[in-house]
């Protein structure tokens, strides 16, 4: 089947959160928050509209037959084998993430991220009053890394009780090795932290890269693993809200549903438990296109970039969101951040918002036709060309 990936959706009028800054200045083009400017593929809608003409949208229960797609989806698709016991539903990752540490830290314990990182990590950890730890990821070869050494440091030293990974990383696309990964849990054994691993971009790996959720590297590690994903990311359906915790440790899955109840956030939208089963039942084919689309998008932003401005691209292994460093511009944060938006007219992410090491740095999402990615290119490269 033939997808479309080259119709720019009409988000204009339907007050799209991405689009807003177009009701201020329609010559702005917004490719910032993390959904795709594609249509979703065709068995969705359709499978959407039977719904509907049910005309009942009252409350659902997850379905047997969504508990199996799931568990068959990460089966096939990352070599993650469970029982389907392990699965708790809920509205979002960043709720999930809430839910982690109210049930598994106390006020005032500290909670570790990698920074930079998705920007409700740190807002998460002092909303819900814990002591914020940022372990800086270290650039080399093109690509973030962890100082481990620096990580077990972080760790005995502030008597660190929760890790909130991010993996795939975002905004540095890193898909994290699995030699990587044995470190990450090695260390949360040896110290008795909960690890509480976001997966959302696993199926957004590229180039020949593979996710490893954590589970896999090592059994062992699901004594003290919380994994959150979700089919949202992959297949565009943010908007009907619904992720899932897989949680192998019965009292961990007691202690975290205990918690959602407490929050009263046990409850996940109909049209999500919905959405979910058909993105892992009829979404497999698109998102074989879709990979080769985003590829093709980061090689061209990287080589246009790359040769006609100093602006330093770090090429991705995975998700559609590329990391864009302005630093040899040598101007100030706030002056670069004026150029994009009102000499290039683009909205892009501010680097600031994902830890200090974002300084100068900007977050660029590709998941649009790829007539709207040379369109931002040619503004960038008339604003920044050397």
């Amino acid at each position: 089947m033939e997808y479309d990936f080259t119709t720019l959706p009409e988000r204009f009028t339907t007050n799209a959160y991405k689009w807003q800054e177009t009701q201020k200045d329609k010559e702005v083009l917004p490719l910032w928050i993390a959904d795709m400017d594609f249509v979703v593929f065709p068995e969705m809608t359709e499978a959407l509209e039977v719904f509907a003409k049910t005309q009942v949208f009252g409350y659902d229960a997850p379905k047997d037959s969504l508990y199996q797609a799931i568990v068959d989806w990460e089966s096939t698709q990352h070599d993650y084998i469970f029982a389907k016991e392990a699965l708790l539903f809920i509205q979002g990752v960043v709720p999930a993430i809430s839910v982690a540490i109210q049930a598994f830290s106390k006020e005032g314990e500290a909670v570790l991220i990698n920074t930079p990182v998705y920007p409700p990590f740190a807002r998460t950890v002092e909303f819900n009053k814990r002591r914020l730890i940022s372990n800086s990821l270290v650039e080399r070869h093109g690509h973030f890394e962890i100082d481990f050494e620096r990580l077990e440091k972080d760790i005995v030293e502030n008597d660190v009780k929760i890790y909130v990974l991010c993996n795939p990383h975002n905004p540095g696309g890193r898909v994290w090795s699995k030699e990587e990964l044995r470190k990450i849990g090695q260390l949360c054994h040896r110290y008795d932290v909960i690890l509480v691993s976001d997966e959302i971009h696993q199926d957004l790996t590229l180039y020949g890269n593979k996710h490893h959720s954590i589970n896999t590297v090592d059994t062992n590690f699901k004594d003290f693993s919380i994994v959150l994903t979700s089919a949202t990311k992959t297949f565009n359906i943010a908007g009907t809200k619904n992720s899932f915790a897989i949680i192998e440790n019965a009292k961990l899955r007691e202690n975290f549903s205990h918690q959602q109840l407490i929050n009263n956030q046990h409850d996940v939208s109909t049209l999500g438990l919905l959405a979910t089963e058909v993105a892992y039942t009829k979404g497999k084919a698109w998102l074989q296109a879709l990979k080769p689309v985003l590829e093709d998008n980061i090689n061209e932003v990287v080589d246009t970039l790359r040769q006609k401005t100093a602006i330093k691209v770090m090429k991705p292994e995975g998700t559609y969101l590329v990391w864009l460093d302005f630093s040899a511009y040598n101007l100030p944060h706030e002056e670069l951040h004026d150029k994009i938006r009102h000499e290039a007219k683009l909205v892009l992410n501010d680097g600031r918002t994902f830890g200090v090491e974002g300084k100068q740095h900007f977050r660029l999402n590709v998941a649009a036709p790829k007539s709207v990615i040379r369109e931002a290119l040619e503004r960038l490269v008339r604003v920044f060309a050397v």
